[in-house]
């Protein structure tokens, strides 16, 4: 049997790549989402959980308010600035792995239907047609109101909102890939379908993928803010981010450190991670690199 050599789209060295990469957002993104998420036992200042009505709408510093509550507390005397480092874990773990779920659901249903036309492709096409049409944050809530509030319910909210990005961007990538040469060969030499996606062609789009994904972490992290304020996300007690602004939309007018903080991180972390994103897409697309 002949060996098929597959071309892959390589971009520049690992080593200039680092080189290039956005030095802000990423200190923004470690310092507010990362690092919180992974060592929040070790950085926060008090137990998110627990209350304390006699410190309860200490003003952050700066303020009025000393460096035992850098970011102030809530009606109840909760550390702000400990309940967000704890929430950051959350929405991590939210965002992640519903993204996992759009990538594997979407590139497996694109591949497919790519490659094979016929009337999978326009049952999947249709599909994604429908899930486009609506508006993602109400799919999410008839999602969320039908599954129940739960950290699952959640994941499975994300996954089913971003599949079909994935859906319809690998399936245009395949139809330009499926009569490239290398596959042409690969038929010939008696390589099977499955070998020919998995072996010859994913590789070919996994850089649209990877882009994909990291600017979809915005969405993912917006629905799942969004879910929690409205009360249908990670129920109470868990300080997921949303619910903490939530938790501030009553006292705006004047303690309005309490939305403030959480909103801020959603913020930094959304922008942060599409500029990220931006510059994967810049890297990773020989199209859009300088010569």
């Amino acid at each position: 049997m002949v060996e098929v050599t597959t071309p892959t789209r390589t971009g520049p060295s690992i080593w200039r790549q680092l080189r290039d990469l956005p030095l802000l957002p990423m200190i923004v993104l470690l310092t507010v989402f990362i690092i919180p998420a992974f060592f929040a036992d070790f950085i926060a200042l008090h137990d998110p959980y627990i209350p304390n009505l006699r410190q309860r709408l200490q003003p952050p510093v700066g303020f009025g308010g000393t460096w035992e509550y850098p970011f102030g507390t809530d009606r109840l005397g909760r550390d702000i600035y400990s309940r967000i480092v704890h929430g950051a874990w959350y929405v991590l773990a939210v965002s992640m792995i519903g993204i996992a779920v759009g990538v594997v659901v979407g590139t497996t249903l694109g591949l497919i239907a790519g490659y094979v036309r016929g009337w999978f492709d326009g049952l999947v096409m249709r599909l994604v047609d429908i899930s486009l049409a609506l508006p993602a944050m109400l799919l999410a809530l008839a999602l969320a109101a039908a599954i129940g509030a739960s950290f699952l319910s959640v994941v499975i909210v994300v996954g089913f909102a971003l599949w079909a990005y994935f859906a319809r961007q690998v399936r245009a990538e395949v139809l330009l890939l499926r009569n490239a040469d290398f596959v042409a060969r690969s038929r010939v030499a008696g390589s099977s379908h499955t070998r020919i996606l998995f072996r010859h062609i994913l590789p070919n789009v996994t850089n649209t993928i990877v882009v994909l994904a990291t600017l979809q972490v915005g969405i993912a992290i917006m629905l799942d803010a969004s879910l929690s304020f409205l009360g249908i996300g990670i129920p109470r007690p868990t300080p997921t981010w949303g619910l903490l602004v939530s938790d501030g939309r009553d006292f705006i007018a004047t303690d309005w450190w309490i939305a403030f903080f959480p909103g801020l991180a959603i913020m930094l972390t959304v922008l942060s991670v599409n500029m990220i994103g931006d510059w994967l897409r810049d890297t990773l697309d020989p199209r859009l690199r300088q010569v």
